[in-house]
């Protein structure tokens, strides 16, 4: 097989033994954060280890620094965590998450390219469509042996400092979120209802098709350009609530061959943890 980089369909996933791919459960449940780990235990795809968001993919100890709900693990950590997976360079990593909800597969996609990890794929359709191919699932885990990983992150590909928003020349702003969201219409989890001024809108569930999987990459790059208009994708920096949905929208670019973009990893949490940034809505 092919090293996939960017989406690897239910065929190919069922096809690959187990022992060429480090599959990874990343559901999450935002309402509920013991559910993703108790969905995990009822039955994961075979040989699949578990991913969650808050302990493992973040660093919620940062949260007093400004760095929005979800901030990024450090290298260390990450590279520790990739350790207890049993990692190993080419080793190919396949990441899911439910389906149409989707929410941190795409996060850990995201985490392993910014260390420089190639080899990553996140599952199309997530779980929802590999139980409606009718695949088998496992209630037991099956950890691998132990590795040692050492990795440091590609400055290049994030945004933390809030002041590079404004740098010149200023980079594109694509927000994730919903569209009441970004209209400050609603506002579930944050301090502040809105957007940063500038900011477009790109729900990330605007790169599904009704099923769950995503768009075709010419279909996808023509709803880019609309949104993106004379911006090249290396000027593009996404941004979500707290940087987790916003790597759909990375994701959605990279399958679309739309490459180069950042994430603003603090995002709109991060933005308005200092009530004097400024806010706009509509």
């Amino acid at each position: 097989m092919s090293l996939k980089t960017t989406l690897i369909d239910v065929a190919t996933l069922a096809a690959l033994p187990t022992d060429e791919v480090l599959i990874v459960d990343c559901r999450v449940d935002l309402a509920d954060r013991t559910q993703g780990e108790r969905s995990y235990l009822a039955g994961h795809i075979p040989g699949a280890l578990f991913a969650d968001l808050e302990r493992d993919l973040s660093d919620l100890s940062r949260i007093p620094e400004g760095l929005g709900r979800h901030p990024l693990p450090s290298a260390a950590a990450f590279g520790a965590l990739l350790s207890r997976w049993g990692w190993v360079p080419g080793l190919q990593v396949v990441s899911y998450d439910a389906g149409l909800s989707a929410l941190a597969a795409a996060r850990l996609w995201w985490l392993l390219r910014l260390a420089g990890v190639r080899e990553v794929a996140v599952l199309d359709g997530g779980f929802a469509a590999w139980q409606a191919a009718g695949h088998p699932v496992e209630t037991i885990t099956r950890p691998r042996p132990p590795t040692k990983v050492t990795l440091a992150y590609d400055a290049r590909q994030v945004i933390v400092d809030h002041a590079a928003l404004h740098a010149e020349p200023s980079p594109l702003l694509v927000d994730a979120r919903a569209a009441v969201r970004y209209r400050g219409e609603v506002e579930p989890l944050d301090r502040a209802a809105g957007h940063v001024p500038g900011a477009r809108n790109r729900p990330y569930a605007d790169n599904l098709l009704a099923d769950g999987h995503f768009k075709p990459p010419a279909q996808l790059r023509e709803e880019f350009a609309a949104v993106l208009g004379d911006a090249t994708p290396d000027q593009v920096v996404h941004m979500c609530g707290s940087g987790v949905t916003a790597c759909y929208n990375l994701l959605a670019m990279e399958h679309a061959g739309l490459h180069g973009s950042r994430l603003y990893a603090p995002s709109w949490s991060g933005w308005v943890s200092d009530p004097a940034r400024p806010v706009a809505k509509g």
